[in-house]
């Protein structure tokens, strides 16, 4: 069995990046997730002005108390990125010495995108890819071997299509020689009316990474501080003790109309709090 948690020791948070998903339409995001990962590939992907809006991302998450990030796949794609691109990255990184917990987003419907995919997240000396790959979904095999030659784990997120347990359970199998687990979205069990910690449980050794996000009601998505929505987020913590994890935690909060520092702030202190109970 592959040790997936990477060299984190026991639980490391970590910055989402996507949490600003809506700072480059202003916050004001109207027209859904689609429009906020757009922008946001736009505002990044020219070489000219990438390295000094990457750094300006890096240093909002540094000053927020956080040393360790997942890459938003808006904010640096293998759809667009450049040797150069990477080279930036990579220097800005280490100079403000920011470790990569994942590399999130999507990851590809073909054999060259999967791979480039996975490419990126070596170079981001990361293990994780968090998210969905279109391309595992159709040749299995294929993206496994991918993977193996890469020494990379694939996170799926609880997304529609996946939503239950049972559900990941199947999409996981037999796991793919440990390359193949789940990167468990708690806000997303949340708004499917689950409860997450259950959830975690009942995934086991299969939770490769957490997205720990909490959400206001069932039926919806909108994303809250810990504490003020639904989703059990300390009885989560708990589940994943209890389960002996010992991967990367990532504080994950996605507004729509607002900055989410000061609550991604308070939720770094509430969970410290919780790991050390």
């Amino acid at each position: 069995m592959l040790n997936h948690i990477g060299r984190f020791g026991v639980n490391t948070i970590s910055l989402m990046s996507a949490n600003f998903v809506a700072r480059e339409v202003g916050y004001h995001m109207t027209e859904g997730w689609a429009q906020g990962e757009r922008a946001t590939n736009e505002y990044f992907r020219p070489l000219e002005t990438f390295g000094h809006r990457f750094e300006e991302l890096l240093t909002a998450v540094r000053s927020m108390g956080f040393d360790t990030i997942d890459i938003w796949t808006a904010h640096l794609n293998w759809a667009w990125a450049t040797d150069r691109h990477i080279a930036i990255a990579r220097d800005l990184l280490d100079r403000h010495a920011l470790a990569v917990a994942s590399l999130a987003g999507g990851f590809g419907a073909t054999a060259e995108e999967f791979d480039a995919a996975c490419r990126l997240a070596v170079a981001l000396h990361t293990k994780v890819l968090g998210g969905g790959a279109p391309f595992f979904d159709v040749r299995r095999d294929a993206a496994i071997a991918t993977l193996d030659r890469h020494d990379l784990t694939l996170g799926i997120e609880n997304h529609p299509g996946v939503e239950t347990p049972e559900q990941m359970l199947a999409k996981i199998g037999d796991g793919g020689h440990g390359r193949i687990g789940t990167a468990v979205d708690t806000g997303w069990y949340g708004t499917v009316g689950l409860d997450a910690a259950q959830a975690i449980e009942q995934l086991g050794q299969h939770v490769f990474h957490v997205h720990l996000k909490d959400v206001r009601a069932p039926g919806s998505h909108e994303t809250c501080r810990y504490g003020q929505g639904i989703v059990p987020i300390q009885a989560c913590v708990e589940a994943l003790q209890q389960l002996g994890y010992q991967g990367a935690i990532s504080v994950e909060h996605e507004p729509e109309d607002f900055d989410p520092t000061e609550d991604c702030k308070a939720n770094l202190a509430l969970l410290r709090q919780w790991l050390r109970q």
